[in-house]
């Protein structure tokens, strides 16, 4: 288990973490997500004591990093897969990590096999690419076979197959019991692997809850309706009580209430129906719900593009289109 208690980080005057308290429980895949700048890589270095906390307290199984014995045998990290020597061959790597923690040479050919690097064991990671970088940080987080992991956008470079093993990786190490803290801006990604959600803003913690708990408190649900008889549909609804917009595609939303209800207040009313379906928000609508006031740093809109109706942007097509033209002039 993962505890943090009044977690401050301060650097001069600036509150990067501020009293931050929350903890990641074992047998879970916990999602750590905040807008850039949000403290969560300064929050995730001060569980492992690579900075000290201004004030407050991270405890690791009731313990500070820095007082465990053997640490990679209890905490398996990935916060820069850069960060291994680059004129050590991979091998060399882990071997030096696994004997500073007592752990077997053995250990070290089981993880390259178990990440896909056994073919390039001998060779020096300042010659791998991306993902076989990623790839070689995450042996080194698994190496002492640890029962907390923590990773810092662990699917960077991956490739499709990759991004679905380590995924797999995730949730196989919590349904066996483990603690899996993961910070990812892949929304898509983390609606397939968390089971929990933290999310701070600005150094703030903004919730703590299940995912599917975080995705209905901080988004829209309604059911899409799609009929030939729009006004015996609308009549239907409002004496049921029921609130109906028309969309700007012509169909029906029907908010705050169930599908269940509005298919049985229909068909009582025989109303006829090409569509019934209810809607939910995705975890990136609903983050971006939540966090939009806690923003630090935003986009600006689009800039336009010449030639184009209204300012639009320009498509990946477009751009090609118009570099093609350029080339032709």
């Amino acid at each position: 288990m993962i505890e943090l208690a009044g977690v401050t980080k301060r650097y001069g005057t600036k509150v990067v973490v501020s009293d931050l308290t929350f903890s990641v429980q074992p047998g879970a895949v916990t999602g750590f997500l905040g807008p850039n700048g949000a403290g969560k890589s300064t929050t995730m270095r001060m569980m492992l004591d690579l900075d000290r906390p201004t004030a407050g307290q991270v405890l690791i199984d009731g313990k500070r990093y820095a007082d465990l014995q053997n640490p990679l045998r209890i905490v398996g990290a990935l916060l820069d897969a850069k960060a291994m020597h680059g004129g050590r061959s991979a091998r060399d790597n882990l071997m030096c990590l696994a004997l500073s923690n007592r752990i077997p040479a053995s250990r070290v050919d089981e993880v390259l096999e178990e990440v896909g690097l056994t073919a390039v064991a001998r060779h020096r990671p300042k010659g791998f690419s991306l993902g076989m970088g990623q790839r070689l940080g995450i042996a080194a987080a698994l190496l002492g076979d640890p029962e907390i992991l923590i990773f810092d956008e662990p699917v960077n470079g991956l490739d499709p197959e990759g991004i679905h093993w380590i995924r797999m990786l995730m949730r196989s190490r919590a349904a066996r019991g483990c603690t899996v803290l993961v910070s990812s801006h892949l929304m898509s990604e983390m609606t397939l692997t968390a089971d929990n959600l933290v999310v701070i803003g600005q150094g703030k913690l903004l919730a703590n809850t299940s995912m599917s708990e975080f995705i209905a408190q901080n988004s829209r649900t309604y059911v899409r309706v799609r009929t030939p008889e729009p006004e015996k549909l609308r009549d239907a609804l409002a004496a049921a009580g029921m609130t109906v917009v028309t969309a700007p595609d012509g169909v029906f939303e029907v908010v705050d209430v169930p599908v269940e209800q509005v298919g049985d207040v229909l068909a009582a009313a025989q109303v006829g129906l090409h569509e019934l379906s209810p809607q939910h928000a995705s975890l990136e609508e609903a983050f971006i719900q939540m966090t939009g006031n806690a923003t630090e740093y935003r986009s600006g809109p689009a800039a336009p593009v010449p030639g184009q109706p209204n300012g639009a942007a320009a498509t990946p097509n477009m751009q090609q289109e118009s570099l093609a033209a350029g080339k032709e002039a």
